[in-house]
């Protein structure tokens, strides 16, 4: 039962564990409520006896209040049992959820990133877990305490009288029968409501994200219009799935109320042949508000669990993603990067060789040389770099470091020998202190400024009102394109590790603060391997190697003076540069 739960509603183990206890709580509360019942009935029998003259003895009053209290004291006790396995339960497995999925997307290929947009995923950590807190807290249990209570009921009623029974429950297979009868048009309606929900929130965290490039080109009026569409389209939408949920559920819930009208139909025909008392009939009468009012619930939320399929569905392909494996830890000697025959592309089923990223790439960047990957836009630089540290795994050939397959390594043991700085920085809404702290958690404050002032963040960290405390923004908000930069550069500094990825690092510096800063990297050059990516040509000039790339594979290499010698690509793009840099307007 536990294993089908963990597979059904995408739950841990203890999740599971939590669910029947609250199913559990949820049947002993329902059945509580029925002792209520029990007790009428032995107080309406004693009153009857007493007023009929019969020879039974009749209890004290102060004994039938006793028993009452006892009652509510035990239906509290059950309700409080419920309450902590249902509620507590649920928010502690919606936590564990939530970082349970944060954990397997810090494992995940960043190829599934590729195919998944940031407010996708944001719905599936925060809206889908939520969703899945009410499910566990509300329907799931309710709807198993309310079937488990009624089996129980069930049984005692058919001990009193089975025609009276059957009379009164035949209705509820019917009811749950066109219930379920909906399913197939409720599943279609909701997965409709998701995707709408999902292109609302991300066309307007788009709109939030380009709200410069809108005002900019005066799009400001037309793009709200596509909003207001977009928005109607999902609330018709959300009408029309919650009517063809209303369809089945309220149709199924009238049902239930026949069932007392064929109890009333039945119980008066045995009262009058005299095989049934009245107080009997009233038993059942007044048994069949607590047996159909817990259901008419259970209808709604086996509707409502219907919905939450879409987003237990949306968390089992985040859960079932393969992770990147390999040994821990690996042994590095050296730390030479070596491509042997590797062929990439970003879809890993990808058969065409015209669309793959990268194809046939053999290189080695050496430790204590700086290795520089030129060529034109969309030639493979970047893809080769990531490639270098596991971002991606590749589709054929082989990647070492210090002779070690890293495919074999375990990504994040492999990851502590890497500095990486990539072309888009992303930084927290943090101190500029903590942002550069990120690269070695654990620095001291000295060690961190001294990174800073290698980076040549000084000059503008001194100019912000609390120096290294300020709050930079959201993403670095606060900060030009070239200050950001230099954090990460920071960042970099402060890691000391023995591989430094270097993607298009400078170019969002002046030439003066690019030249300073290449003069803070060439420190770390020695006995370390750095893989560095430029546009500009003259700031990889002094690299040991140049590997140039186009179209995916290595069009030549060697040095800067071997390359132009060529006359070959390298030589064309070097020409190039150094006369747009003789351009004037």
């Amino acid at each position: 039962m536990i294993q089908f739960f963990r597979n059904k509603f995408a739950l841990s183990e203890k999740g599971a564990k939590d669910l029947m206890k609250a199913a559990v709580a949820c049947t002993l509360t329902d059945l509580s409520f029925m002792l209520p019942v029990g007790l009428l009935y032995l107080v309406l029998k004693a009153l009857t006896v007493k007023y009929t003259g019969g020879s039974d003895e009749v209890l004290p009053v102060y004994v039938y209040v006793a028993v009452s209290v006892l009652l509510l004291a035990i239906i509290w006790i059950f309700q409080r049992i419920q309450y902590n396995a249902t509620f507590l339960a649920s928010y502690e497995e919606s936590a564990d959820q939530r970082i349970s999925i944060a954990e397997k997307l810090r494992k995940i290929p960043l190829s599934f990133f590729g195919k998944k947009d940031l407010s996708d995923l944001t719905t599936t950590i925060m809206a889908d877990c939520a969703g899945m807190e009410t499910a566990f807290s509300h329907f799931i249990p309710e709807l198993l305490g309310a079937v488990f209570s009624l089996i129980f009921i069930s049984i005692g009623l058919f001990l009193c009288g089975w025609e009276l029974a059957l009379s009164l429950l035949w209705v509820i297979p019917v009811a749950f029968a066109v219930t379920m009868a909906g399913k197939k048009q409720q599943d279609k309606m909701n997965k409709l409501y998701e995707e709408s929900k999902l292109e609302r929130a991300d066309s307007i965290q788009e709109c939030l994200e380009m709200v410069r490039e809108i005002k900019a080109n005066n799009q400001s009026e037309s793009y709200l219009v596509k909003m207001d569409v977009l928005l109607q389209e999902s609330e018709k939408i959300n009408i029309k799935t919650e009517l063809v949920t209303a369809i089945f559920v309220v149709s199924s819930q009238m049902l239930l109320r026949v069932g007392v009208a064929t109890l009333v139909l039945v119980g008066a025909k045995q009262i009058a042949s005299g095989k049934v008392d009245f107080l009997t009939f009233l038993l059942f009468l007044i048994g069949a508000s607590r047996v159909f009012d817990p259901l008419a619930i259970a209808l709604q939320n086996l509707a409502a669990i219907f919905s939450t399929e879409v987003k237990i569905d949306r968390m089992k392909e985040i859960n079932n993603q393969k992770i990147q494996k390999g040994e821990d830890p690996a042994d590095f000697k050296s730390y030479d990067i070596q491509f042997e025959q590797v062929c990439f592309s970003y879809d890993a089923q990808e058969k065409d060789r015209k669309n793959k990223v990268l194809e046939g790439i053999s290189f080695i960047a050496r430790q204590g040389e700086v290795t520089a990957l030129v060529g034109p836009s969309g030639g493979g630089k970047s893809t080769v770099s990531k490639l270098a540290a596991r971002f991606w795994d590749i589709q054929s050939g082989r990647i070492t470091v210090g002779g070690n397959d890293i495919a074999q390594i375990e990504p994040e043991e492999l990851l502590k020998n890497y500095a990486i700085v990539f072309q888009d920085v992303v930084l927290f809404n943090n101190t500029v202190l903590e942002n550069i702290r990120l690269g070695r958690r654990g620095a001291t404050d000295q060690e961190v400024m001294q990174a800073a002032k290698l980076a040549m963040c000084d000059e503008f960290v001194g100019k912000m009102p609390q120096g290294y405390h300020t709050i930079i923004g959201e993403n670095g908000s606060t900060l030009s394109g070239g200050e950001r930069q230099r954090i990460s550069i920071a960042r970099a500094l402060l890691k000391n590790a023995p591989i430094i990825l270097l993607d298009e690092a400078t170019a969002s510096l002046d030439v003066e603060n690019e030249s300073k800063v290449q003069q803070a990297i060439s420190r770390l050059v020695q006995n370390k391997t750095v893989l560095v990516i430029a546009h500009r040509m003259r700031t990889i000039a002094g690299a040991d190697h140049i590997v140039v790339l186009s179209e995916g594979k290595i069009a030549e290499e060697g040095t800067h003076e071997e390359l132009l010698n060529q006359g070959g690509l390298y030589q064309r793009l070097w020409s190039l540069q150094t006369k747009s840099a003789e351009w004037t307007v």
